[in-house]
């Protein structure tokens, strides 16, 4: 099964971070292939954790599919963690962690491990999901300059 996972320093605040992890219905405008999503619930606790159940269009040239995700948001915890509901997978787990590094930077850990329902479908976009995945944080990181104002990228900060 596909495994990715990423830890990368950015320099935006882990609250900043999971604010715009958490903003799902902006993710056609920059992450990686993905071409729409819809939001079908949205429920807010009391505690300020959430679950968000979303459907998120993919597509890289003639291919297109559609999967649903249960997203739970966990602010307090700093953790967002994303679980196949129905699709083209077989399984589909990704978590995302910020861990503050001071006031106004933070470690960003993209985990996933995803495996296709479909043998076709996996040797045709399996490569492609790849390299999507190892753009993601970036694209992230990208967006965050955009939203929260350009930040000179923190000293000795690598990618993993």
């Amino acid at each position: 099964m596909p495994r990715f996972d990423n830890v990368r320093a950015v320099p935006f605040s882990a609250d900043e971070m999971f604010a715009l992890v958490a903003d799902v219905e902006k993710y056609p405008q920059f992450v990686p292939l993905c071409e729409s999503l819809v939001v079908h619930t949205r429920e807010q606790r009391e505690d300020g954790s959430g679950l968000v159940t979303a459907t998120m269009g993919i597509g890289y040239k003639a291919i297109r599919e559609k999967f649903t995700t249960n997203v739970s948001l966990d602010p307090v915890g700093r953790s967002i963690v994303v679980r196949h509901k129905n699709g083209p997978f077989r399984r589909l787990e990704n978590v995302w962690r910020f861990t503050p590094r001071g006031e106004t930077s933070c470690d960003v850990n993209f985990a996933i491990d995803y495996e296709f329902s479909s043998p076709l479908l996996a040797v045709v976009m399996g490569a492609v999901f790849d390299a999507a995945f190892r753009k993601f944080a970036e694209a992230f990181e990208t967006r965050a300059g955009e939203v929260y104002g350009r930040r000179p990228p923190l000293a000795g900060a690598a990618l993993s």
